[in-house]
């Protein structure tokens, strides 16, 4: 959890902001290979940190007939080689407790899907690899059951909500709240 702490005041500390950027979803080595390396060019030109964010698995896609990844084993295979070969730390999502153990030998932080975030186990199953996580949407308590688990380290992203197809809505109020209450925000 030692490394994890590091990175989480690291980001805290980025000045102005860090950048939380990748593809959605692993659709090829060679792609997410050529992503990582454009993203880290861009993001050192200007100076900012970069946490490199691609999904194994995108079980949420609006469409059932919508690629969903390569998998658990073979895009965790990929993204530590994006990590190792880009000096890069790596984020990625989990949607099930069962994967939380293997994403956190490999990834640096553990997003939870906007979707998930209520389920208790879903947020004790990665606070328990002592990896920093983030949260896409907070619900009630969610960042507060991660550190009741042991881990102080989370984050919390607010990416609005969808009132059907091209209908999003986000405020920046709720981030600002997070703030007083001790939640260290990223949006």
């Amino acid at each position: 959890m030692e490394s994890s702490a590091l990175l989480f005041n690291q980001l805290k500390a980025a000045d102005p902001f860090f950048l939380l950027a990748g593809p959605n979803v692993i659709e090829s080595e060679e792609h997410i290979f050529r992503m990582a390396k454009h993203i880290k060019t861009i993001a050192s030109k200007v100076g900012l940190p970069l946490v490199f964010k691609s999904s194994f698995v995108k079980a949420n896609r609006t469409s059932s007939k919508s690629f969903w990844g390569p998998g658990m084993v073979e895009g965790l295979k990929i993204l530590e080689e994006v990590k190792l070969a880009y000096d890069i730390p790596i984020a990625t999502d989990v949607h099930e407790t069962i994967q939380c153990e293997a994403v956190g030998r490999v990834a640096d932080i553990i997003q939870i899907p906007a979707f998930l975030c209520c389920q208790t186990d879903l947020l004790v199953a990665p606070a328990k690899t002592g990896k920093l996580s983030i949260l896409r949407k907070v619900m009630v308590n969610s960042a507060e059951k991660i550190r009741l688990a042991g881990n102080p380290n989370v984050m919390v992203c607010e990416r609005g909500t969808m009132f059907g197809y091209s209908s999003w809505c986000h405020t920046c109020i709720t981030t600002a709240c997070w703030e007083k209450v001790g939640w260290w925000r990223c949006c």
